[in-house]
Order: C-alpha cells, then sequence, then structure tokens
C-alpha cells in the first residue's frame, strides 16, 4: 500500500508539472507571436484620419518609456491576381519608420522592406497570400480600392497595378501571412486620395507590460480628440483564456496527488490495525500517545516525499522531453494534435517554470502530512488493553 501510495503520488506530480509547463509553452509562444507583429501602443483619432501626425510624433516621444514611434494607414481592399480575388489589409507605412516599431523586416523570406519606395507602387505580402494568389517576387497584382471614381461615362472602380517586391512570413494563428499588405504610405495616400493624413501612430515601449500605464499617460496630454489603445485591449482574451485553463488543469489534475493522498491513508490505517500489538508494548515501555503518533507522521512524511521527489524528476523530465514525444506520436498515428487556426501554433510547446515546481511540490508534501492525521490519531488513542487482549 506504501508503494502504491508512493507511485500515485509521484505520477500526479509528474502529470502536474507536465501539463503546467505546457500551458506555459502556450502562454510563452501565444505572446512571442503577438509581440513580434501586434501593435503595442496605437494612437488613433475619432474621425479615423490623423493631419498633424509629425507634431504628434514629437509630442509622445517626450513621453517616459516610449522609444519611437511611426505612422500608418489601414485600409480595407481587394487583391486579384490569377483570376483569384482575396480582402485584405492594406497598410500604408513608411519603411524607414516601420523598422523601429516591428520586426516584419526580419519575417521576410524574399525582397526587402527598403523595396517599398514611393512612387513605385510596391507591395509586401505574406506567404499564404501570394500561394493563394499565385504570386511571386517580381509579379503583379491588382489593388482594387472600395472608393469609386465618378467620370463622365460613369462611376469607374479605383484600382492600380502593383509590383511585388516582397514576401513574409510570420506564423500562423492571426491572420498576418494571408490578410495583411504593406505599401509606402505615399502610395496609399495617392491611392485613397487621403493627401498628407494618415489613420494613426504605433508606438513601441520599453517594456511592454507597461502599455496600460503608458496609454494612460498620452491619453492625459492629448486632446480628447485622440483615441489611444494598446495591446492588453486587444488580447486580453487571449490571456485570460489560457490562465483559466492553467488554473483549472493545475485544480483537476491536483485530485491525482489526493487520490494518492487517500491511497496513503488506507495504507497508514491497515498499517495501524496491523501494528496494534506492537503499539500497545510501546505505551507500556513508556512511550507517550505523542511519540506513537509521530511515528505513524513520520512513515507518512517519508512515503509522500520519496513519491514527492520522483515525481518532480519525472515531471521534469517529461515537461523536458513533451515536444518530441508529441511529434513521435504524431508521426506514428500520421496525424496532427495542435492545430495553428485554433492555438496560433502547430506543435506543442512546453516552458518548465520551477515556481510551479516548487508550488507542485510543496501541496503534494502537504497533502501527504495531511493524510497522515487521521492513522496516527486512531494510534495514538489505542486502548493497551484492548490491543493486548488477545495477544
Amino acid at each position: 500500500m506504501s508503494l502504491v501510495s508512493m507511485l500515485g503520488i509521484a505520477l500526479g506530480v509528474a502529470v502536474l508539472i507536465t501539463v503546467l509547463s505546457v500551458m506555459n509553452g502556450f502562454d510563452y509562444q501565444i505572446k512571442h507571436h503577438i509581440f513580434n507583429m501586434a501593435d503595442q501602443v496605437v494612437i488613433s483619432s475619432d474621425s479615423g484620419i490623423i493631419s498633424d501626425w509629425h507634431k504628434l510624433s514629437e509630442k509622445v516621444k517626450k513621453v517616459k518609456d516610449i522609444v519611437a514611434s511611426a505612422p500608418f494607414i489601414d485600409q480595407q481592399a481587394m487583391l486579384s491576381a490569377n483570376g483569384v480575388v482575396r480582402g485584405v489589409m492594406l497598410r500604408g507605412v513608411s519603411p524607414k519608420e516601420e523598422a523601429k516599431v516591428s520586426i516584419i523586416g526580419k519575417k521576410m523570406i524574399a525582397g526587402h522592406m527598403s523595396s517599398l519606395q514611393s512612387g513605385k507602387f510596391s507591395i509586401i505580402i505574406g506567404d499564404e497570400l501570394a500561394e493563394n494568389l499565385g504570386l511571386m517576387v517580381g509579379d503583379t497584382v491588382i489593388v482594387v480600392a472600395p472608393q469609386a471614381n465618378f467620370t463622365p461615362i460613369g462611376i469607374i472602380p479605383r484600382y492600380r497595378r502593383f509590383t511585388v517586391t516582397g514576401i513574409f512570413h510570420v506564423g500562423s494563428g492571426f491572420g498576418f501571412d494571408n490578410g495583411v499588405g504593406l505599401i509606402n504610405m505615399k502610395d496609399t495616400q495617392k491611392l485613397f486620395e487621403m493627401g498628407q493624413h494618415v489613420t494613426g501612430l504605433r508606438l513601441k515601449i520599453n517594456r511592454l507590460y507597461d502599455a496600460p500605464q503608458v496609454s494612460y499617460e498620452l491619453q492625459k496630454i492629448l486632446s480628447s480628440n485622440y483615441v489611444v489603445s494598446n495591446w492588453t485591449g486587444r488580447y486580453s482574451t487571449y490571456f485570460k483564456a489560457i490562465r483559466m485553463e492553467k488554473t483549472m488543469m493545475f485544480v483537476i489534475l491536483m485530485f491525482i496527488i489526493a487520490v494518492a493522498a487517500f491511497n496513503l491513508v488506507s495504507g497508514l490505517v491497515m498499517n495501524v490495525t496491523d501494528k496494534k500489538a506492537d503499539i500497545a508494548i510501546l505505551r507500556t515501555m513508556g512511550a507517550s500517545p505523542r511519540v506513537i503518533m509521530f511515528i505513524f507522521v513520520v512513515q507518512g512524511a517519508i512515503v509522500g516525499l520519496i513519491g514527492t521527489i520522483f515525481g518532480i524528476i519525472g515531471g521534469i523530465l517529461l515537461a523536458w522531453k513533451a515536444p518530441q514525444i508529441v511529434k513521435f506520436l504524431e508521426q506514428i498515428l500520421h496525424t496532427h494534435f495542435i492545430s495553428a487556426s485554433v492555438y496560433f501554433i502547430d506543435y506543442l510547446p512546453s516552458r518548465l517554470d520551477f515556481s510551479d515546481v516548487l508550488h507542485v511540490a510543496l501541496i503534494a508534501m502537504f497533502l501527504s502530512l495531511l493524510a497522515t492525521i487521521y492513522p496516527a490519531l486512531r494510534a495514538a488513542k489505542m486502548e493497551v488493553a484492548e490491543a493486548l487482549r488477545y495477544e
């Protein structure tokens, strides 16, 4: 019974550490994907356009923790090539300024960000979008704007031929690779007849988790016409969901350790029953009830300690090798367990946090000690005469 209890505790601890490591891996990878591409802090306006963005940029740079800013223009459009039409979000950017707030230039698999020169009407798209449209670097694509031109012969859709000068790959999950196209900001202004206006400013800050505080400081110094948003408002749902899942998995899997603790209770109770005579003899030799109680507490603690240690070792090894194990199972079963469209990544991540290991170990030891209380009290309260009646 002690061995079964020990193995049960070890299994519960190992599984719990592994699951928490996988949840940490998902949390880290999703944040990593988001923070590489998503807007950290954005300043826009109620009207949807900003005219004096140069002055605004100089003003916001004086705020603490803001590293850089870059103007952008976001417009919905359609891309048409090889008989295929796709809707995209066109983002007009200044290549030099964009490099200060985004790492998309490092995600290029063909071409360069510097190819977005004013007047050249060049476009950079994601690899999934390029594959869907059958495009490669050097091909042309027709960009159709939702606005139209009014002419004497009627209403004509506003469109322009662009040359694909770059292809990037960010990763599945957030639609960057199949729903975003980058063009030069001045070309965007010409295509959508925006003059010198922009949609807003993207800001990069020193410490990512200070985004709410930076947004608050910006809102205080800017007029009410400006709207300040940050990544926490846009993606907080994802992180809350992962945090809730991690908490629920922690609670559910704790029942495995609890079951092992009940096994420990059963084992110690049987041990007390089996050792009635020995306990009575110890009592007649002068052992106090506290000493008898301490004996069984120590026995249960040793079982819990050994089980916890083996569980920690197994959990660390399993968490370390979890990605390789899942990949091996996928190859054998010819299936794919994780879809990037749901989890934003297509592999099982694992990130071991030693604070989780410490918490699991402490809880396992606490449950083990808690399980010894009833058997130890039962042994301490045993009547000597009753125990020795049939001896």
